[in-house]
């Protein structure tokens, strides 16, 4: 099939074109550089998306921001850029979408959830009208090398002490393998696939704190010491990342990570057609991409 993939050259969408090409087919990445040039934050026109539409099969979206910026703000990257994709898709007769969004933004106040929000009723409600065959993906906390959250997760779990917020404590999470999910995305690019909404978890839904330690345990280190951070102190690390706009950690993340983030297993289960990674094993399942091997 040929294939549209946004996102490409981000953590996710690495590992999708990779799965993509290992299944045969053919990917094609709009970027800024290539012609036509396309620019995700500024395509919110249908206007725009059209002429990259021309003889694709299906379309992926793997586009997404952790942090709100004026080069990318959250509001066109995750709302209004896939909602004009989504309507350019439908008016262009390129009916397979898949949407990847992500698990517990369901009545979360934070800009992040909500902009995805939006995004994922479009697509949802292009699929129940009938012009769509569409699929929102959420998957909880995707985990592999290249992505920010992966690599907080890695110098946290090298740390022989710990003072960890208290929703990092108890908040639930079932991590999964970005090659998994990424497998599970070419897979869903079939016709045949099934259409709607798709949570995704990995094999074992466990705290952050837990998580953190397995991936110590696995680094071969001996238990860290942890303790709670005082929330005087959680609040005033959140807003000095919020002035720093490059770190992964702020108040939208913490207001994130205050809910759980789990789901049942078997639907990742069903499209991989084995049992997911367990987290105790993530660290063995994590190999690196070759730039190279990534086509604009």
């Amino acid at each position: 099939m040929n294939i549209l993939l946004c996102g490409a050259t981000g953590f996710i969408g690495r590992h999708i074109h990779a799965a993509l090409r290992a299944a045969g087919h053919q990917v094609h990445a709009p970027s800024r550089r290539g012609a036509p040039a396309l620019d995700f934050s500024r395509a919110l026109h249908v206007r725009d998306w059209l002429p990259h539409l021309a003889g694709q099969d299906a379309v992926i979206n793997a586009v997404g921001v952790l942090r709100n910026t004026r080069r990318q703000p959250m509001a066109a990257v995750h709302d209004a850029a896939p909602r004009a994709l989504f309507d350019a898709c439908a008016q262009a007769g390129v009916r397979r979408v898949v949407h990847v969004s992500a698990l517990g933004i369901d009545g979360n106040p934070t800009l992040y959830a909500r902009s995805k929000q939006a995004a994922d009723a479009h697509l949802l409600a292009l699929t129940q009208a009938g012009q769509l065959d569409g699929v929102v993906l959420r998957p909880s906390i995707v985990f592999g090398r290249g992505g920010d959250s992966s690599e907080l997760f890695m110098r946290l779990a090298r740390c022989p002490a710990l003072l960890l917020p208290r929703p990092v404590q108890r908040a639930q999470v079932q991590p999964l393998a970005v090659g998994e999910l990424a497998e599970a995305v070419a897979r869903l690019v079939s016709r045949r696939a099934p259409t709607g909404l798709i949570e995704l978890g990995g094999a074992q839904a466990l705290t952050l704190a837990a998580f953190i330690a397995s991936l110590r345990q696995q680094l071969g280190h001996r238990r860290a010491w942890v303790a709670p951070l005082p929330g005087v102190l959680t609040t005033l690390s959140v807003r000095l990342g919020d002035r720093v706009p490059v770190v992964p950690w702020c108040s939208e993340t913490l207001a994130l990570l205050a809910q759980d983030n789990v789901t049942d297993s078997t639907a990742l289960q069903a499209l991989l057609g084995r049992a997911p990674t367990p987290p105790d094993e993530l660290l063995h399942v994590t190999p690196a991409l070759n730039q190279h091997e990534i086509v604009l």
